[in-house]
């Protein structure tokens, strides 16, 4: 079971608990004023919180909020989207957010395009990719014109995880995604907004 600490991001103005493990990488590299980046200190998953330009007409519902959801998605693959497959899409519900802000949360898959397992080929040299795990929240801020996401990014790399542990299509994650649904699950019950206003100035 991970450790949690309260983590103020953008300031201040959110706050959410994340693994005591994770670090932010705005200390050691440039990060956009739009993003708050954190990186798992022992292993390679990493958690973004990235403030963007609501996508989508007017209104809320499945339909607006899904197709919006699969856009961020194809944002954040860009050119490799034909390895990507969704496994499930459900409505999400923050504890410290109104009952009416609403929230969906997505799992996905991404395997590279020059993953030696794309091609049948077994191979897998020195630092190879096998595949990405993502577990997408989106948040839909009609009033503030702004959509919210949190993407857990989960890569799973050759020689570092237990591939028999995953089975995907019979709902076996694994530890790495297991563990990276525990971290959301946290973040649904902790976050919060103190500062509204952080949404005009992004």
């Amino acid at each position: 079971m991970a450790n949690y600490k309260t983590t103020p991001l953008y300031g201040g103005a959110l706050v959410a608990d994340l693994p005591a493990t994770f670090a932010d990488v705005s200390i050691i590299r440039q990060v956009p004023d739009n993003q708050e980046v954190y990186i798992d200190k022992d292993g390679f998953t990493s958690i973004i919180f990235d403030i963007t330009e609501r996508v989508g007409g007017p209104g809320t519902g499945p339909e607006i909020d899904g197709q919006a959801l699969t856009t961020h998605l194809e944002d954040l693959v860009g050119d490799g989207a034909e390895g990507v497959k969704v496994w499930n899409t459900t409505p999400t519900l923050f504890s410290r957010l109104d009952e009416d802000i609403p929230a969906y949360t997505l799992i996905a898959t991404n395997m590279p395009r020059d993953n030696p397992k794309a091609k049948g080929d077994s191979g897998g040299g020195p630092a190879t990719t096998d595949f990405t795990a993502f577990i997408i929240t989106l948040v839909r801020l009609e009033r503030e014109k702004t959509d919210l996401l949190i993407t857990i990014n989960v890569p799973h790399i050759h020689g570092e995880y237990d591939e028999e542990d995953i089975d995907l299509e019979l709902g076996k994650q694994g530890k790495l995604i297991g563990d990276a649904v525990d971290y959301a699950a946290k973040i649904w019950e902790s976050f919060k907004v103190k500062d509204w206003g952080l949404f005009n100035e992004v």
